[in-house]
């Protein structure tokens, strides 16, 4: 048994460690997904949402600390109660979301390992067994080192914790587990290869047949051929399909999709900002400058937010901002940098920096050559160009006016004016406003 404590001990301490670390690298993220349990589709405890930030930073401080105070035999009694209750929580927790699908990602390990809630769930069961063992032989676990050197460890853990949290928070995370780290292209891991496993599902139709009775027929998704009644069909996923490493991201416009257009610009800056409401007023002020540097040396620069376009003209007028905001999804953007502003440097859609606003001083910003506007095509019409309300039209529509409709009309012959509207091959222009 002595054997048994000591293996489950070691054990136990080293999986929180490790389990609390890659959750106080991203603390944000974490809190995101407290948000997610907090929400009305699983728990629904709306007023924990507001601390969901400070649930996480305490929850996985104390994690780590629980798997050295385990480990280093520091207050066992507390130590062991505590693990208890925290895996009995957790495990309630993670059957709650796997039974009910509630929740697709338990968030045990961040973005580091991607666990269902099931995975999540037996995980739990596994530990829970080991710490019934250290739980109830309790006196097997003695401390390493003396009372003083214990009480240090403890004391430089928590200290080394605290520390930690504060950086990412006032940074980023220290190790990036996602899909929009540096380095990373944006367009290929939107893309899904012709190659890629498709998703397995299982169709079960039901109908009511002739006399009465209703009968279930299980296809692969093709309609059965079937006489009687459409009742209704109910689809299982029997195995999971490929899914590209980015699946929600998208830059839109008044409902134009604008994503690759923007992503492939050789110089690209993109402000994510997922809520305006709710950006660091010192952040907005801190990106005003570096925009305006940015496209003072040649950079295109784009904004991505979810907040509304009559938010986005408020604040975009308060902070000056001299570049346009595109809506995108807020999760995705919440994804893409823990910060509220925050800034992604891209090369045909690679990442080459991502920033938070307190470290916008290390954005590289070497003069650059901008991309040319792309020139009209020359006009083809000849002798007279004719234009009413601004849309080029026939000299026979023009005709077709009455005169009583025309507010006024305008001969365009300056030789300057018309090279400078690249119509070189005509005499003049004929410009007609009507009555509105």
């Amino acid at each position: 048994m002595k054997v048994i404590v000591g293996f489950s001990r070691i054990f136990i301490g080293i999986f929180f460690i490790i389990s609390g670390l890659i959750k106080l690298n991203d603390p944000i993220g974490f809190a995101f997904k407290l948000e997610e349990y907090f929400g009305p589709t699983v728990l629904d405890l709306p007023f924990l949402m507001p601390y969901a930030l400070g649930i996480s930073i305490f929850v996985v401080v104390f994690e780590v600390l629980l798997g050295v105070f385990l480990i280093i035999g520091y207050k066992p009694k507390f130590t062991v109660w505590s693990l208890l209750l925290m895996i009995l929580f957790f495990t309630f927790l993670t059957f709650y979301s796997a039974y009910f699908n509630k929740v697709k990602d338990c968030g045990c390990f961040g973005d580091a390992m991607k666990m269902t809630p099931w995975q999540s769930f037996w995980k739990d069961v596994g530990l829970l067994a080991l710490i019934l063992i250290v739980f109830t032989q309790v006196n097997y676990i003695k401390p390493f080192f003396n009372k003083f050197a214990t009480t240090i460890i403890s004391l430089l853990s928590f200290i080394a914790c605290l520390w930690f949290g504060y950086h990412v928070l006032m940074h980023l995370p220290a190790k990036d587990y996602r899909p929009y780290k540096i380095n990373s292209n944006i367009i290929d891991n939107m893309t899904v290869p012709e190659d890629a496993p498709k998703a397995v599902q299982e169709f079960t139709w039901t109908f009511e047949l002739k006399n009465g009775e209703q009968k279930e027929f299980v296809t692969d998704g093709s309609y059965p051929n079937v006489e009687g009644k459409y009742v209704g069909v109910e689809v299982d996923i029997i195995e999971e399909g490929y899914e590209a490493p980015i699946h929600d991201f998208s830059i839109e416009k008044d409902g134009e999709d604008l994503t690759e257009s923007i992503l492939m610009e050789d110089n690209l800056i993109l402000i994510i900002a997922y809520n305006l409401e709710k950006a660091e007023a010192n952040g907005l002020k801190v990106i005003k400058e570096a925009t305006d540097k940015a496209i003072k040396n040649g950079y295109t620069v784009a904004g991505l937010t979810a907040t509304g376009p009559e938010e986005v003209a408020e604040y975009k007028s308060a902070y000056n901002l001299n570049f346009d905001f595109y809506f995108c999804d807020e999760t995705a953007l919440k994804t893409i940098v823990r910060s509220n502003p925050g800034l992604l440097k891209l090369q045909n859609a690679t990442i080459k920096q991502k920033l938070h606003f307190n470290d916008i001083d290390q954005l590289e910003l070497p003069v650059v050559e901008r991309k040319p506007e792309p020139k009209p095509e020359p006009v083809e019409v000849t002798d007279v160009m004719y234009f009413v309300d601004d849309e080029l039209v026939t000299q026979d529509m023009v005709d077709a006016i009455k005169a009583e409709l025309i507010e006024s009309m305008e001969v365009i012959k300056d030789s300057v004016v018309l090279k400078e509207m690249n119509a070189t091959e005509i005499d003049s222009i004929v410009k007609i406003t009507l009555k509105k």
